[in-house]
């Protein structure tokens, strides 16, 4: 059974902001030949990571950081549209299986969830850290610690979840932890909602890009996702700079991911998500191998109940329309569980065609 993000969180021990993070003895730790030289390396070597991060920490003075440009003074303790606070909240931090199989192998993704977010969607799942800003508090420097005990404990990747609004942490963080031997991949797992400016920040940092393209129409991120009708367009752009700076999805020989673009696109109940306009722009501006996972996983959670058009979960009929779109356009690279679930869900509709006769 797949898990899901949300299953994941509601099994971690998370009460009052801990950071759960299992014994080392029950996963084994990667070998020094199976370590990546990753991306943020040759910056720090050069001495050009160090200021990067010192660009990055200047924005707080009157933050950027995301589309919104809310202009709050987070240095001196003002909260903008994301809330968060000049430090770095991390809700949770350890191994996670449910993301997609190159980056989960078999020690997991080490993911580490970052309380608060710029875009709070009305059917969040992550609702008690993205809205609520449930979490705790921690320095830049225990943000390291916890890097570095996800790379002894054998994960593959530091999977960052909700990353825009404590970029400037993430930066500083990854440095510190570079010195402390840190050798694995950096994903930046995101909504999707960045600006092109602060992405060229990262430029020579992030290893992976893994963004969200949750709508194609401005009325519907209006609508669900706090007032971003700009979501579409600011999102596209920042999907072709990831897709500029690390290119295609690349593996080792172990068939863990090391580099490139991997893009998520939820399908939602009653083509909310305008998923045929979303795979005709992947297959028109990017490579049709371009890594494009569709995806089956809409719930009803938070508020989506106070809107009939996605207060209910998709059909099977909803998402083979969504990935026969996606293979007519052309696209090559779809996600592998994606694909299962479609075969699934095809031999299951002849059967039913077949019963019908």
């Amino acid at each position: 059974m797949e898990i899901t993000r949300r299953d994941f969180i509601k099994c971690s021990l998370v009460l009052g902001g801990s950071l759960l993070i299992p014994p080392s003895s029950l996963y084994g730790a990667l070998s020094n030949a199976e370590l990546q030289y990753p991306a943020y390396a040759k910056l720090e070597v050069e001495g050009e990571l160090a200021l990067r991060v010192e660009q990055a920490y200047s924005i707080f003075a009157e933050c950027q950081l995301c589309p919104r440009q809310c202009g709050a003074n987070r240095q001196d303790g003002e909260r903008g549209f994301c809330r968060a606070p000049a430090k770095v909240m991390v809700y949770v931090a350890q191994p996670h299986f449910g993301e997609e199989v190159s980056l989960v192998g078999r020690g997991g993704s080490g993911t580490i969830f970052f309380s608060n977010c710029n875009l709070r969607c009305v059917f969040c799942q992550n609702w008690p850290i993205a809205h609520e800003g449930q979490g705790k508090e921690i320095r830049d420097e225990h943000l390291a610690d916890l890097m570095i005990h996800l790379q002894k404990i054998g994960c593959h990747n530091i999977n960052l979840v909700t990353p825009t609004h404590v970029m400037p942490n993430i930066l500083n963080a990854t440095r510190i932890a570079f010195h402390k031997g840190l050798r694995l991949p950096l994903v930046y797992n995101t909504s999707g909602y960045e600006r092109v400016e602060i992405l060229k920040l990262l430029d020579g940092i992030v290893d992976i890009y893994l963004p969200d393209m949750k709508y194609m129409e401005s009325a519907k991120a209006a609508k669900y996702s706090s007032g971003a009708s700009d979501y579409p367009e600011v999102t596209k752009k920042a999907i072709i700079e990831m897709n500029r700076q690390v290119g295609e999805h690349r593996v080792d020989k172990r068939g863990i991911a090391v580099r490139g673009l991997m893009i998520r696109h939820l399908v939602m109940p009653n083509r909310v998500a305008g998923t045929k306009k979303f795979v005709k722009w992947v297959a028109d501006t990017l490579p049709k191998s371009t890594y494009v996972n569709i995806m089956n996983q809409y719930r009803v959670d938070y508020k989506a109940y106070n809107y009939p058009e996605i207060w209910r979960a998709i059909t099977a009929e909803e998402f083979l329309e969504a990935m026969a779109w996606a293979v007519e356009c052309g696209l090559s690279n779809l996600d592998p569980r994606s694909v299962t679930i479609y075969n699934i869900y095809s031999r299951q509709q002849r059967r039913g065609t077949k019963g019908d006769r």
